[in-house]
């Protein structure tokens, strides 16, 4: 392949020869080969010198991307245990599911530079789509893109208040996450099929809303693995409300060429003798 693309880009076998340092009657020979072996003739004739035929055209094209993926491949290898890993995590599963996996991941691959991005779930995949971040942890991806779920891990959303705060959790004041916010747009669906109308007051963060909640100002609807304490604890009590507990799991998301680090990150935290429970589950 690399002499025939050294035969397109010059457009002459001698110039071709003369740049890999080979024979002419072997560049030659090497494009007779690869005609033989496709039935179709590769160069023609042109002038003084030689042209790519239609077909030629469009095996070039396939032997520059097959030799430029051999040569990342061979980065990959060499750069998969001490190159760079950026990481994108919606807030809720950044401080109570993803810590405890990154540092044991950082301790199994010291010399791996991690990056972390914390930004509502719609950002985290536009971000993902443009190859800003490599491996984002959120809620299910959009379905109308090229990403790929590599593993997920269950989790489930309750509606949670102050104890005895709120009788009825319709009548109560909703706190709602910002805008972009995959909870946000799970609470929104959760009123249409109550069919309420109730009050709500935005507060932006994950942490600001639970906050919110622990004081008594309203209810809101939040991961299981956000409030275990606050229950234990007597902070907050899981309020019934028609439609949930609902089942939101944790989803690890790529493109569909996932980095060598990334690919390292999934293998260690679906490997639940590393990371116990918090482990990832593969689709």
């Amino acid at each position: 392949m690399e002499t025939f693309l050294a035969v397109a880009k010059h457009s002459s076998i001698r110039r071709a020869a003369a740049q890999l340092h080979i024979t002419e009657a072997a560049a030659s020979a090497a494009v007779a080969h690869i005609e033989k072996q496709l039935g179709a003739k590769l160069i023609a004739k042109s002038g003084r010198g030689i042209a790519l035929t239609e077909a030629g055209r469009v095996y070039a094209d396939y032997c520059r991307s097959i030799l430029g993926l051999m040569k990342e491949a061979h980065a990959a290898v060499r750069e998969a245990e001490t190159g760079k890993l950026r990481i994108g995590v919606v807030a809720t599963a950044g401080e109570y599911v993803l810590l405890r996996l990154l540092a044991s991941f950082r301790n199994r691959y010291p010399d791996i530079e991690l990056g972390l991005s914390i930004q509502p779930r719609d950002v985290l995949f536009v971000e993902l789509s443009h190859h800003e971040t490599d491996l984002v942890v959120a809620g299910r991806p959009p379905r109308d893109t090229t990403l790929v779920t590599r593993a997920r891990r269950p989790s489930q959303l309750v509606v949670v208040g102050a104890p005895g705060s709120w009788s009825d959790p319709a009548e109560a004041t909703w706190l709602l996450r910002g805008k972009g916010s995959g909870t946000r747009e799970t609470t929104l669906a959760l009123f249409d099929r109550l069919q309420i109308r109730p009050p709500t007051l935005t507060l932006g963060t994950h942490g600001a809303a639970l906050a919110a909640a622990r004081e008594g100002l309203g209810v809101t609807l939040i991961h299981t693995d956000a409030i275990e304490n606050d229950v234990s604890d007597g902070f907050l009590d899981i309020l019934t409300v028609d439609g949930t507990p609902l089942s939101r799991p944790w989803h690890a998301v790529t493109t569909r060429t996932p980095t060598p680090a990334a690919r390292l990150f999934l293998s260690h935290i679906t490997d639940p003798e590393r990371v116990g429970d918090k482990a990832f589950r593969c689709p």
